[in-house]
């Protein structure tokens, strides 16, 4: 790649496309003025220039192509409640030998929770993407800098470590997802991550590009990032790990609610294919967007054949996306309301180009799909800029009154959009953020320990076409991790809890790897053990949208693989 190429990746004046060739280069000749980063023999990132992202991108290039932004999975801690300390590792087994591969805001590699008791660091690598550099990048990746364990031992060592290797976690989610899986532990604050004798390996994520926020509508200040820089961080974990010949569990503790809610997006079907190879865990978050008024269901059951929905648009917005998803076959038509009653258009039944309407200061663009890559469900995007406050009306209707009326809208997530705007009637089910959605991964929801309740704002199941979703549930509420300026702070979120369950992963992945006991374990196997092993509550019914299969249990799967070794020979 030339360094021009290099330049359009980074460059705010190129668009980035996630386009699926499965091996056909001829794909990318209609493209001459743009560059190729390949992610793997199906997938590929495609650099173009930024003025061919226009309103209508959707219908020129198609939803999925077009990377999605990610957002932090946690929240602010409760402090009415008393703080979560973690002490779940055993002598036995402490992760040894493990990576754990994070893709997020970085890590304060300084910190003591990242340091081994000989004085090294517990960071085998870092690939910091927001760090340009002319040849220091990984071999492949062709931007950022790339940082390996002998750089970040030296830094150690010099006055300034900064001046050594540079990459810094300004805003301390990684640090802290990493120190609760495998901080080395802290007497003084009586702190220790799940499995302290694993390593890392880190990705620090460039935040996504002005134009993508533009074009989801997303406020200029969200901190967000893309999809594709996510699997090109991803795809650097497996290659890490690959090199250094290590078992690696990825924790991610990011997500987004701009997806297909079935786990069809590019990210999740690459991170499915990453899952499935021996010796590698996948641990993502279910989402924060529950209780968040942020989804709206729709059954329209005879006699009725209409429903209306009602969204209230904060005074303060700026803009925001909206999706809309049907159960096929049945096909809908939307009438949409002004706040003050005025008629503004009717989406067709299916149209292939985006629609533009105003309405006063209000823009209101509109994609009406009728299908998606592995979906025949009817799929509306709806983007406004500077809508008008008060409550909006949507009437539904569907094309064959004898078919099933089921139908879906999902506002974005968390952060992503002011408090003030929300549905009236909101649904609080099926609003687990994507890669949570895909069902070879293992979906993290969180609960509090001290007093058993699941986390207030915790996504729930199922998935759009009912599959059960999140997987298991794990302490997530005010837990004590290691922060910036080696301080100590309360985390809480279900990204806390992926990072918990991480940790047990890294354990589980010693006894059958490090170890030797079970040589094709994968994410497959360590999801079997959650379950298996999960406490469950006799009043409920599993598998639960709210909990899953149940609480992770650390000491029932402790016992299983007692058993296992006590009766199995080494495979």
């Amino acid at each position: 790649m030339t360094d021009a190429e290099r330049y359009q990746i980074t460059s705010n004046e190129y668009a980035d496309l996630l386009i699926e060739y499965n091996g056909n280069m001829n794909l990318f000749k209609n493209y001459p003025d743009g560059s190729i980063n390949i992610i793997n023999p199906n997938f590929a990132v495609l650099h173009i220039p930024e003025y061919n992202m226009g309103p209508d991108s959707i219908s020129k290039f198609g939803y999925f192509s077009i990377p999605t932004c990610f957002g932090l999975l946690s929240d602010s801690a409760d402090t009415t409640f008393q703080i979560q300390r973690l002490n779940e590792s055993s002598q036995d087994y402490t992760g040894q030998g493990v990576l754990i591969g994070i893709v997020d805001t970085g890590i304060d590699y300084r910190n003591p929770a990242f340091i081994n008791s000989s004085v090294t660091s517990k960071v085998t690598a870092i690939w910091d993407q927001t760090i340009d550099s002319i040849n220091d990048y990984p071999e492949g990746f062709y931007y950022g800098t790339e940082y390996k364990q002998a750089q970040i031992n030296q830094a150690f060592l010099a006055p300034n470590p900064l001046a050594v290797v540079p990459s810094m976690d300004e805003i301390g989610h990684g640090t802290a997802i990493a120190g609760i899986a495998a901080g080395s532990p802290n007497l003084e604050n009586n702190f220790s991550g799940i499995s302290p004798n694993a390593e890392f390996v880190i990705v620090k994520l460039k935040p996504a590009k002005p134009y993508l926020k533009k074009f989801f509508v997303i406020p200029e200040d969200t901190l967000c990032y893309q999809e594709n820089d996510i699997i090109m961080g991803i795809k650097y974990l497996t290659q890490v790990a690959d090199r250094l010949k290590r078992p690696l569990v990825i924790c991610l503790g990011i997500g987004t609610g701009q997806s297909d809610h079935t786990g069809n997006r590019i990210i999740s079907r690459y991170l499915a294919m990453v899952s499935d190879h021996p010796g590698n865990c996948v641990i993502v978050s279910a989402g924060n967007e529950g209780n968040r008024r942020h989804h709206y269901y729709g059954d329209i059951v005879s006699p009725a054949a209409t429903d209306n929905v009602f969204l209230n648009v904060g005074n303060n917005e700026q803009g925001f996306s909206m999706q809309f998803r049907s159960t096929s076959p049945n096909r809908f038509f939307i009438d949409i309301f002004s706040p003050t009653g005025e008629f503004i258009t009717a989406t067709a039944e299916v149209f292939n180009k985006t629609q533009i309407y105003k309405y006063k200061d209000t823009m209101l663009i509109i994609d009406n799909q009728l299908q998606e890559p592995q979906s025949n469900n009817q799929f509306i995007v709806f983007r406004f800029i500077k809508p008008a406050p008060g409550i909006w009306r949507f009437y539904i209707y569907g094309k064959s009154e004898e078919l099933p009326l089921q139908f879906h809208f999902w506002l974005p997530m968390n952060n992503f959009i002011s408090k003030s705007t929300f549905f009236y009637k909101s649904n609080n089910n099926t609003t687990i953020t994507a890669p949570g959605n895909q069902t070879n991964l293992i979906c993290m929801t969180a609960y509090n320990m001290i007093n058993g309740a699941l986390y207030y704002y915790a996504s729930k199941g199922f998935t759009i076409n009912n599959y059960p979703k999140p997987d298991v549930a794990a302490p997530g509420v005010n837990l004590l991790a290691p922060g910036l300026n080696n301080q100590f702070i309360l985390c809480t979120g279900t990204s806390i809890a992926a990072a918990y369950a991480a940790g047990i992963a890294a354990i589980i992945l010693e006894w059958g790897l490090s170890k030797g006991y079970y040589s094709k374990i994968n994410t497959s196997t360590i999801k079997k053990l959650f379950i298996q092993g999960a406490d469950r509550d006799s009043t409920l019914t599993y598998p639960n949208p709210d909990w899953g299969y149940g609480k992770l249990d650390i000491t029932k799967i402790f016992e299983m693989i007692t058993t296992f070794v006590a009766t199995n020979p080494k495979l």
